[in-house]
C-alpha cells in the first residue's frame, strides 16, 4: 500500500523533501544552463577530461604490459594456438621488448624504461590491459576509440560532453583539441566533429607550435586593423540577427552565431591561455620546456618529442583551469615517414623510444601539476590509442597491428589509483579471460558516469534512431571507481 506523506515527513526529508530538493539543486548547479543535461543524473566525481591519444597504435607490451614469457621465448617461432589474421606480415618469431621493465610505486607496477617518468604517478593510475577493438584498420579503429563508432558521421566523446554539460567559461570553447603539430592522425578533424549534435559542441583545434595557433581567429593581413575588425563583426552580427529572425528555430544558424560570438571573445582570452611566459622556471622544467631556442636533428629524437608534447600538456592544464571541460591531446600524425607516429611496423625501438619518452615526460608533469593544485581530484586523464601491437615480429625489429587486446589507463576524477583491471594473456595477444574483455563502450560509459551522466540517458534522435556515445553497449567499470 502506498504511503501518503504528511507535511512533517516532507519537511524532515524522510522520503524526499528538503533533502531531495537540496540534492537536486546541487546536481543542477553542476550542469550548466547551456548544456542539454539540465540536472545531472547523479552526483559527479569529475568536471573535466583530458584524453591523450597516441595516433598510429602504441604497443602495450613495450610500454605498460610486461610479458616475461616474451623474454623467455624471444626468437622462437610464434605459436598462438589458433589461426591469426595479421594485418600485414607480422607473424614472425616471438619478440621481447627492446626496453627493460622495472617496478614502480607502492603498487609495484612494471613499466618500461621509456615511460619511466610516469613511475612517480603509477599509484594514481588504473591500468586496463584487456581492452579489445573490432578492426586492425587505423581509420576505423581510431573512429571507434574517438567516437564510439567505427565509421564516420558520429560525434566525438568531447562533443558529447560539451553538448551535455555546456560551457564553464564563456570566453573559451568547451572542447579543445591539440593535434600533433606535424599533421592530423587518421580521420583528422572528423575524430572531434559534432556530426548530428549542434555545431557548437565540436572540438576547436589549436596548434601551439605554429605561428598562427588558431586558424581564422584574428586577421593576418597587414591592412587589417583592430577597429576594422570590430566594425566587421558588428555588421556581421546585424546580418545574422536579421537572418535568424526570418528563420526561427534553425539550430544550425544559432550554433554558427554562437561560434562567431565565441571567436570574438577568444581573440582576447585564447592568446592569454597560450602564453607560457608567466609560468615559473620549475614548471617549465617539469614539462621539459627548459631548452628555449634548442634545435633538433631531422631524425626522430626524444628531446624534441619532450618539448612538443610537454608544451601541449602545459597548455592543457592552463585551459582546464580556465574552464575548458574537455581537452584532447594527440601524438602522431597519419602515414608519416620517416615515422612521426606510433605505427612501428619497421622498428619499435627507433619510433616508440622517442615518442614514448616525450609522452611520458609531458604526461607525468600534467598529472603532478594537476595533483599539486588539487585539480586531479575532479579531472579525469585518459590515455588511449586505436589498438595495440603483436607480440610476434614483423621484419626483424617491428610489430604488426593487434586489435585483439591493448591497454588504456585512467587517473584522477574518482578513479582508483595503483590498480590493474583486466589482464592480457601470457603473450599480450588476447585478453586472459576472453569471455570478459573491456570494450571502448565501457570506458566511455565510465567517464560519463564519473561526470554525473547516465550513458543510457544521454541520447539524440537522428535518422529515426536514438543515438548515444555508447551505441547499444557499455557498462560502467565500477571496480575502478574510488
Amino acid at each position: 500500500m502506498k504511503r501518503i506523506l504528511d507535511r512533517r515527513d516532507f519537511l524532515r526529508g524522510t522520503s524526499g523533501g528538503f533533502g531531495s530538493l537540496a540534492l537536486a539543486m546541487m546536481l543542477q548547479e553542476d550542469a550548466c544552463a547551456d548544456g542539454a543535461v539540465k540536472v545531472l543524473h547523479h552526483p559527479p566525481k569529475a568536471k573535466r577530461v583530458v584524453q591523450l591519444f597516441m595516433g598510429g597504435a602504441a604497443s602495450h607490451i613495450d610500454l605498460w604490459d610486461h610479458k616475461p614469457m616474451l623474454e623467455k621465448h624471444h626468437g622462437e617461432k610464434s605459436d598462438f594456438g589458433e589461426h591469426v589474421e595479421a594485418f600485414q606480415n607480422g607473424l614472425g618469431p616471438w619478440m621481447k621488448s627492446p626496453f627493460s621493465f622495472q617496478p614502480y610505486g607502492q603498487s609495484g607496477k612494471m613499466l618500461s624504461d621509456v615511460v619511466a617518468p610516469l613511475g612517480d604517478c603509477v599509484d594514481d593510475m588504473t591500468f586496463i590491459h584487456n581492452l579489445v577493438g573490432k578492426t586492425g584498420v587505423h581509420s576505423q579503429a581510431t573512429y571507434l576509440q574517438a567516437t564510439g563508432f567505427q565509421r564516420p558521421g558520429f560525434p566525438g566523446m568531447g562533443s558529447w560532453v560539451s553538448y551535455a554539460l555546456g560551457s564553464i567559461n564563456e570566453n573559451l570553447p568547451t572542447f579543445v583539441v591539440l593535434p600533433d603539430h606535424r599533421g592530423f592522425a587518421s580521420n583528422g578533424p572528423k575524430n572531434w566533429g559534432s556530426a548530428f549534435l549542434p555545431a557548437s559542441s565540436q572540438g576547436t583545434a589549436i596548434f601551439p607550435q605554429r605561428s598562427n595557433p588558431i586558424e581564422d581567429l584574428t586577421p593576418q593581413a597587414d591592412f587589417a586593423t583592430a577597429e576594422g575588425d570590430r566594425a566587421g563583426l558588428k555588421l556581421l552580427s546585424k546580418f545574422n540577427q536579421q537572418f535568424q529572425r526570418e528563420r526561427p528555430g534553425d539550430s544550425r544558424l544559432e550554433a554558427r552565431v554562437r561560434s562567431y560570438e565565441l571567436a570574438a571573445k577568444m581573440q582576447l582570452s585564447a592568446p592569454e591561455a597560450l602564453d607560457l611566459s608567466g609560468e615559473p622556471a620549475h614548471i617549465m622544467k617539469l614539462y621539459g620546456l627548459d631548452r628555449a631556442g634548442a634545435t633538433y636533428p631531422d631524425t626522430i629524437n626524444a628531446a624534441e618529442e619532450e618539448e612538443y608534447f610537454g608544451r601541449k600538456c602545459l597548455i592543457a592544464r592552463r585551459l582546464l583551469e580556465r574552464g575548458v571541460r574537455f581537452v584532447q591531446i594527440w601524438s602522431g600524425n597519419d602515414n608519416s615517414f620517416p615515422r612521426r607516429n606510433w605505427d612501428s611496423h619497421e622498428d619499435i625501438e627507433r619510433d616508440h623510444g622517442p615518442l614514448a619518452r616525450g609522452m611520458a615526460v609531458g604526461t607525468a608533469a600534467l598529472l603532478k601539476d594537476l595533483k599539486q593544485s588539487g585539480m586531479l581530484d575532479d579531472t579525469i586523464v585518459l590515455w588511449t590509442t586505436e589498438f595495440g601491437r603483436m607480440p610476434s615480429t614483423q621484419g626483424s625489429k617491428g610489430r604488426d597491428h593487434n586489435p585483439y587486446v591493448f591497454t588504456n589507463w585512467l587517473a584522477g576524477g574518482g578513479i582508483k589509483g595503483g590498480v590493474t583491471h583486466g589482464e592480457s594473456d601470457q603473450w599480450g595477444y588476447k585478453p586472459l579471460d576472453r569471455s570478459s574483455p573491456t570494450q571502448v563502450y565501457d570506458i566511455h560509459a565510465t567517464i560519463l558516469h564519473l561526470m554525473g551522466i547516465n550513458h543510457k540517458q544521454l541520447s539524440v534522435r537522428h535518422d529515426g534512431i536514438d543515438r548515444r556515445l555508447t551505441d547499444v553497449h557499455g557498462h560502467v567499470i565500477r571496480e575502478i571507481i574510488a
